[in-house]
């Protein structure tokens, strides 16, 4: 097998076969998605080809910004707003294409036995862009800071499960209230970008340890950046002299401006126009199958979806393979009104899935009594690519069902803020996480301030724990397959798909890694990539 993926990769290098084609042939030899683009990305560095080019800007064209975006860590919950932290901040570890875990600011983690206590080792000598060194207890204030309340971080959840935080010389250490195997995939959060006292004296002063610096902040128009000289890992990240964000939220204008040369790469190809923008000269299309998700999301403690039958009526009605064919045109596949998929390695592939229903769905809501007003659903054009034409499907086939979904159009600016997570039911997206246990404490977790689906269900948060705590993988995944089935019978989620992250990508941008975590290589294009004729 071994040879005949070398020999795949030398025909990709050639031009003979396309980087999907490879994927796709590569997954049918056994190897995952994310593995075959790090081999493609290792040969192309290997042959000359993928060497890294210093200087020039590199521009990205990104969905997902508005003017109310700040440079706020914990209020980041777009992806113009993270691509933006990865530029000028990071984080302890991260999450690499293949899943596994990647020292950044932490150079080694250590568990105890019980998996109780964590002691990060934190690098010396690396320098926050104003001068000042890294320390110990700048990670520790930032950890609070995202434990608290009041900082309205979306990592909160994520941090309910420590009971305390110290520093001991060059470590950071913490204490668990319960067992937690996962916690360093926690703390790859992108909320958790470390800054200068925690970020408690500015928290939107744009100030960390990344490779670049802030230049430029329009919030929903552009964002530039400029590359440190004191950058500590310039080796391998911060290959460009200068960054360009452009605010592209309209799907046409931002593939006008990677044909036109104007980005070198954008984020959410509209699926619809992927397979004629990848026949283009001079550009590529890049796709790759993860944990994101596409969903509608309800307040169960909202009339009517805090009756489930009205909620189960929605579900049924939803037609999944319909808006999989026509929305993601086959970069996707249908959901199971749950957010975890077969990327995750606890996944239980015996979870029923949920079918289309006219029958059931008009059952449902025959029981649930409604008094047949309007249930309106909220959605936008950037609230994922093909939203209004899904929320215009999941509105006639709920009318087959003699359920009254109307359709309220809203702008794209101020939709994260306004809408999300703020009225009763919307639509949404979410890149997923790397592990269940993120997944569900950030978004599931009664307490978390993220819970768009306001689910807040003491035996679920008790399942939650009892699971983090559990280091036998086997009883570990009948605990998260419980809690699916809860949230696929009880929630306010309604996940009819999980899409593919397909991005376009100049043939003059050097570095690309597709990567399963998130859109523009997990965030990090900017930073990991580089202008070849700079």
């Amino acid at each position: 097998m071994n040879d005949q993926l070398k020999s795949m990769t030398a025909d990709v290098a050639k031009g003979v076969m396309t980087r999907r084609e490879f994927v796709g042939r590569a997954a049918a030899l056994g190897v995952t998605a994310a593995v075959a683009n790090t081999m493609l990305a290792d040969s192309a560095r290997a042959d000359g080809h993928g060497t890294p080019v210093r200087g020039g800007m590199l521009k990205i064209g990104s969905s997902g910004g508005e003017s109310t975006n700040t440079q706020d860590p914990a209020l980041a919950a777009s992806e113009v707003p993270v691509n933006n932290l990865y530029a000028w901040g990071e984080t302890l570890v991260e999450v690499d294409p293949s899943g596994e875990l990647s020292y950044r600011l932490a150079e080694s983690v250590e568990a105890s036995a019980d998996a109780k206590q964590w002691v990060f080792k934190i690098r010396k000598g690396i320098p926050f862009s104003n001068g000042k060194d890294m320390t110990p207890d700048d990670v520790m204030k930032t950890m609070q800071r995202h434990s608290n309340e009041d900082s309205k971080s979306g990592a909160l959840g994520i941090m309910k499960g420590i009971a305390d935080m110290k520093v001991d010389g060059d470590n950071f250490i913490v204490d668990l209230d319960t067992a937690n195997a996962d916690l360093p995939y926690l703390m790859a959060d992108y909320h958790l970008i470390v800054q200068p006292n925690g970020g408690m004296d500015d928290p939107t002063a744009a100030i960390g340890t990344g490779a670049y610096t802030l230049e430029i902040d329009e919030p929903g128009v552009r964002h530039a950046f400029k590359r440190r000289d004191d950058y500590w890992d310039s080796e391998n990240r911060g290959f460009a002299d200068e960054v360009e964000q452009l605010v592209l939220n309209d799907a046409t204008a931002r593939t006008a401006a990677l044909q036109s040369g104007q980005v070198h790469a954008i984020n959410r190809v509209d699926p619809k126009v992927a397979a004629l923008l990848d026949r283009a000269p001079n550009l590529s299309v890049q796709s790759i199958a993860g944990r994101g998700h596409y969903v509608f999301i309800a307040h169960k403690d909202t009339a009517p979806f805090d009756n489930n039958d009205v909620m189960l009526a929605l579900k049924y009605a939803i037609n999944r393979e319909e808006m999989v064919d026509k929305i993601l045109r086959g970069y996707g596949s249908i959901g199971n009104d749950m957010p975890i998929n077969a990327a995750y390695p606890l996944f239980d592939e015996t979870i029923p899935q949920r079918e289309h229903s006219i029958e059931k769905a008009k059952e449902h809501y025959a029981k649930s009594g409604h008094d047949g007003s309007p249930i309106v659903l909220r959605v936008a054009d950037g609230a994922f690519p093909g939203a209004v034409d899904a929320a215009a499907l999941f509105q006639q086939s709920a009318q087959a069902a003699g359920i009254p979904l109307e359709i309220k159009r809203e702008p794209n600016d101020g939709y994260w803020s306004e809408v999300w997570n703020v009225q009763p039911f919307c639509a949404s997206y979410w890149s997923g996480r790397p592990v269940q246990d993120q997944m569900y404490a950030t978004a599931y977790l009664s307490t978390a301030d993220w819970n768009d689906t306001r689910w807040k269900r003491p035996e679920f948060d008790e399942m939650l724990n009892a699971a983090k705590s559990e280091l036998d993988n086997a009883k570990r995944k009948e605990i998260y397959s419980k809690m699916g089935r809860m949230l696929n019978e009880e929630g306010g989620l309604i996940l009819p798909m999980f899409n593919d992250f397909v991005s376009g990508v100049s043939n003059n941008l050097g570095g690309w890694v597709s990567d399963p975590g998130g859109d523009m290589m997990g965030n990090l294009a900017a930073v990991k990539c580089w202008v070849k004729d700079a």
